[in-house]
């Protein structure tokens, strides 16, 4: 049984690229989010087994959306995606919750790294 993805990432190029990477290698991808707000209504459409998000993102970030989607799902997997020094808010992204985390630019091998040790 296919694990089903939804993938947050304000830039079209990346969701573009996650979702290559990711349906390559058997994960369904139910949705996409350009921003938290969408993310967290897209949550709650699709109810994924794993969401990659983005902490940079307009309207309502990565981790306000992260926040909000455990509030009402604390079972839910969340990867954040950071660029090169956003350590700061990688470490409140996982004390908030987030299972693990992936920096851009994506290696392939090391989101599936992360992606498998999350939901196998």
């Amino acid at each position: 049984m296919a694990k089903n993805v939804l993938i947050c990432d304000d830039a079209a190029f990346m969701r573009m690229m996650i979702k290559d990477i990711l349906s390559k290698n058997g994960y369904n991808i139910v949705g996409e989010a350009e921003n938290g707000a969408k993310a967290v209504e897209k949550f709650e459409e699709t109810k994924p087994d794993l969401v990659l998000m983005d902490i940079t993102m307009p309207e309502m970030d990565g981790i306000q959306a992260l926040k909000k989607i455990r509030e009402t799902h604390p079972e839910a997997c969340i990867i954040m995606c950071s660029a090169m020094g956003q350590q700061a808010m990688v470490i409140e992204a996982i004390q908030s919750g987030a299972k693990d985390f992936i920096v851009k630019p994506f290696q392939p091998e090391r989101v599936l790294e992360a992606v498998k040790k999350v939901i196998g």
